[in-house]
């Protein structure tokens, strides 16, 4: 066994040395380190083995192993259904550039900063290995403040909010007035409640917050802003009066909020009140009352004398308390701005309803792209308070802009916190809003829209004292749009008109619509300077009114024919100076001499023109009347015969 090993030791020596001497000179070094021809294939690796790793002659390393071929995983990435070639390329992790030359090779001119479609998207993705799916839209406050369900035993009781809705003149200012003792119904223009309020009322140790909101139709989106955010809703109506339209709409709107609706008969004082009646009017919107087997509580009620108050307090409570409503006050504080306006003095204000948590004097807050610290707050009686808990309406001071009425509010970690997020809307804002901006034309029919000038725009500014007004004022100008004209509001805000404001309206050929402000002296000039239509209102119907008929004067008139009268010819006069006159008499209506003519010969028409003159005996007139003969001389027509038959018509404008 020792001699078979000397042997293959001594053999694998032998076979070695000339390699060991070729290593030797330069010559066979070179050739050691020259790369193999294509037609010498003695020393490439035979099948099956491994390739021969040679060691660097002047070195003594070897060269580096062949790395294996790389398997890539698919990358799943979430998308929106619209995005920028930018962004797509950073959601995928590859530069720019190179998606940028994937979609000239399909044939697509984008650059990094053209947006593309989520079908265009996905396809381009898999060129680079990744799978698409659309991203779901999260809004960006629940993301920021998103918050775990209430441990039941954090929960405690918290008074109703209640929303005191109806139609016009029904009462429903008075009533609160009788509820709470404060004179709010005088003051206001038009009898109407211009803005919305809260009010905290104490009932037997219990708390309940009312809402009042607007009663006329301009207000609709202010008054379902009210029913969301309330758990009752009183529905006013007049005993002598009925079941209105806005009832109707205040009916409605409860129910899509989900709120309990208690029905208040108020005026039920007065000679003309029938209750029975509007029960039985209210049981076709599917208000059965409790008396006749239904779930609805109806109350009479007096907001003048006071009568049944007592009654419908307590029915709210009952209510309230059969609804079991609980929030937690140990966490952060969120809940709805009510109302906003700008205060010379005090800056900001807002109005604001505590929904869950506790809002604490010095909390950062963030509502839409208005942020800050609290500096003071106070409740529905004036009072300051430092803190506030769930259903409880209070005014805040301290933030950096005047919010939007509806908008929700999120007490944040900090101010810093708050102003990033605030920060965030505003820029989002901004995207959406140049999207809404861009309007959509392809070449096929741009031409023919500019050629029938079916497209028309009337810009609004609309500039009011609260937050509230401006929202009103929108929601019912743009429901104004038709197929012919379109109303834009180009800007609205809370604050005396300024110079900013008339300088974009002389821009972009708009009006500018004052509500309960003044503009600014500068302001004013510029307006006059620039002619800009500048108007003032203190009653929001008014202002409808105005746009209604600017629109009307733009829309293309329709014009209509109607037939006012006619008259049979019985007697021809010719009259070499003028021509032929038809001696006739009217049959029905009557004849004018404004007015147009036809000439109708048995069935059939022999002229249609204008009336030259008309004469009773020898003189002018402007009309005769059905059973009056008169003269008639037709506008070059002398053609016309005994027993002709002439029609009389205008051409009206049909009002729109």
């Amino acid at each position: 066994m020792d001699d078979k090993i000397r042997a293959m030791e001594k053999s694998r020596d032998k076979s070695a040395a000339p390699a060991q001497a070729s290593a030797g000179n330069s010559s066979a070094r070179r050739l050691a380190t020259k790369p193999v021809a294509r037609g010498d294939k003695k020393n490439l690796p035979r099948k099956g083995e491994r390739p021969i790793e040679r060691a660097n002659a002047r070195t003594g390393k070897k060269p580096p192993r062949r790395a294996e071929p790389r398997v890539f995983e698919a990358k799943l990435i979430a998308i929106p259904k619209l995005l920028t070639v930018k962004q797509l390329a950073e959601a995928m992790g590859v530069a720019g550039q190179e998606v940028v030359r994937a979609l000239v090779r399909r044939g697509d001119m984008l650059s990094i900063n053209n947006e593309i479609e989520f079908e265009k998207a996905a396809e381009i993705a898999e060129l680079f290995n990744c799978l698409v799916e659309e991203e779901i839209e999260v809004d960006l406050f629940e993301k920021n403040f998103s918050e775990s369900e209430d441990d039941p035993e954090d929960t405690r009781e918290r008074p109703p909010v209640v929303v005191v809705m109806g139609h016009v003149d029904h009462g429903k200012t008075s009533l609160l007035d009788r509820i709470r003792n404060t004179a709010v119904t005088q003051g206001e223009h038009g009898g109407i409640t211009q803005h919305i309020g809260a009010y905290t009322v104490e009932i037997n140790g219990k708390t309940i917050t009312f809402l009042d909101t607007p009663g006329h139709e301009a207000f609709t989106a202010m008054r379902m802003r009210g029913a969301s955010v309330t758990d009752i809703a009183v529905l006013v109506v007049a005993a002598d009066d009925g079941v209105m339209p806005q009832t109707i709409e205040a009916i409605n709107h409860a129910k899509a909020a989900g709120v309990e609706i208690i029905v208040a008969i108020n005026k039920i004082d007065k000679p003309a009140a029938n209750p029975e009646r509007v029960k039985q009017e209210l049981t076709e919107y599917e208000l059965v009352t409790t008396e006749w087997g239904g779930s609805t509580e109806c109350v009479n009620v007096s907001a003048k004398n006071g009568i049944g108050i007592e009654d419908l307090l307590e029915t709210i409570i009952v209510t309230a308390e059969l609804k079991e409503l609980r929030a937690n006050p140990k966490k952060s504080a969120r809940g709805t701005v009510i109302e906003a306006q700008l205060d010379k003095g005090r800056g900001p204000v807002a109005t604001v309803l505590v929904q869950s948590g506790t809002l604490r004097v010095g909390d950062p807050v963030v509502t839409g792209g208005a942020f800050g610290k609290i500096r003071a707050m106070t409740d529905s009686l004036g009072r300051k308070v430092k803190e506030a808990g769930p259903s409880k309406p209070v005014e805040l001071l301290g933030l950096s802009d005047v919010p939007a009425a509806g908008d929700m509010f999120y007490a944040a970690e900090s101010e810093k916190h708050a102003r990033q997020v605030s920060e965030q809307f505003i820029a989002l804002g901004r995207v959406e809003m140049t999207k809404s901006q861009v309007h959509k034309v392809s070449l096929d029919d741009l031409f023919s829209q500019i050629k029938a000038g079916s497209v028309k725009d009337l810009n609004l500014i609309i500039k009011a004292d609260v937050q509230g007004s401006v929202e009103a004022l929108r929601q019912s100008l743009e429901k104004l749009t038709n197929d012919e004209v379109r109303v834009r509001i180009l800007h609205g805000g809370v604050g005396a008109v300024n110079e900013s404001d008339v300088m974009l309206a002389s821009a972009s050929g708009a009006i500018i619509l004052a509500f309960n402000v003044k503009p600014e002296p500068a302001a004013k000039q510029t307006a006059s300077e620039q002619n800009v239509d500048l108007r003032q209102y203190n009653v929001i119907y008014n202002a409808i009114e105005d746009v209604e008929l600017a629109m009307k004067g733009m829309l293309e008139p329709v014009y209509e024919e109607r037939v006012i009268g006619h008259a049979e010819i019985r007697q021809l006069f010719k009259a070499s100076s003028v021509g032929t006159i038809a001696g006739s008499f009217v049959l029905d209506g009557k004849a004018t001499n404004k007015a147009k003519a036809r000439v109708f010969r048995g069935s059939g028409k022999v002229y249609e023109g204008g009336v030259a003159a008309l004469r009773r005996f020898k003189d002018d007139v402007k009309e005769v009347a059905a059973g009056f003969e008169c003269g008639i001389l037709l506008s070059k027509f002398n053609e016309i015969q005994t027993g002709d038959t002439i029609e009389f018509y205008v051409i009206e404008e049909v009002p729109r």
